[in-house]
């Protein structure tokens, strides 16, 4: 439930409710008809992403990480139950969704053996009319026995949290440059070779199981990345 609860709070801070700072505990108590645990427990994960900053004695300030560019991609956020990665109302224009079996190539970047059947999902995407970026995404049908169409249309992410209760533990994701192939290239009408930021994330549900592998080129202008450090021992 508390992460339901800190779901909520990330929408309500980027939908701009919570400007300044959050409610009280007990304000957020009555609003999500939860315990002061569950509350706090949710704090504390929007906090981890880098949401918040906490001020003793006087509560937790939204921290504003988008004063200087248009776009932050908060690389912070990879466990919470929906994807915070990304802005929200992000519109997709689905290239490509069916199932595949993996080959040498993927089987590789997986860390899976080969022939295992995956749903394979490919998507533009948009951000206030502007290409944002193109995701290549693979889901171990497996774990995943049933995607539907309208949740590859819109949130993947939250489709998985209600069907199969499935959120990411924890996530493997390396940062690259990358030269943009003939297929991408064409895709999104840009030039072949042309160099931009690449993100290749392998997902991972309860007991560290494979959920998940995606490759995500993103063209966005002004796109940022963000990077939330806590430091345990001065906690």
């Amino acid at each position: 439930m508390y992460r339901d609860i800190a779901t909520k709070l990330v929408n309500a801070i980027q939908d701009g409710e919570f400007e300044v700072k959050l409610p009280t505990e007990a304000q957020l108590m009555t609003r999500y008809h939860a315990s002061r645990n569950t509350i706090r427990k949710a704090i504390d994960l929007v906090y981890q992403q880098g949401l918040l900053r906490r001020v003793q004695g006087s509560g937790y300030f939204i921290a504003n990480i988008q004063l200087r560019h248009k776009t932050v991609v908060n690389l912070s956020a990879r466990t919470m139950p929906s994807s915070a990665l990304h802005p929200r109302n992000l519109v997709s224009k689905v290239v490509t969704f069916d199932t595949i079996h993996t080959d040498a190539a993927l089987a590789k970047q997986m860390q899976i053996d080969e022939g295992i059947e995956l749903y394979r999902v490919i998507r533009l995407r948009y951000w206030h009319e502007k290409l944002y970026c193109l995701e290549k995404a693979y889901y171990l049908k497996s774990v995943v026995p049933y995607l539907s169409p309208e949740a590859v249309n819109h949130s993947i992410w939250d489709f998985l949290n209600e069907a199969y209760g499935i959120g990411i533990a924890n996530s493997d994701d390396y940062l690259s440059l990358t030269n943009l192939t003939e297929e991408e290239a064409s895709l999104m009408q840009l030039d072949h070779g042309a160099t931009y930021m690449a993100l290749d994330s392998c997902n991972y549900y309860k007991n560290n199981s494979l959920l998940d592998f995606s490759h995500t080129v993103f063209v966005y202008p002004e796109l940022a990345l963000y990077f939330h450090t806590t430091n345990l021992a001065n906690n």
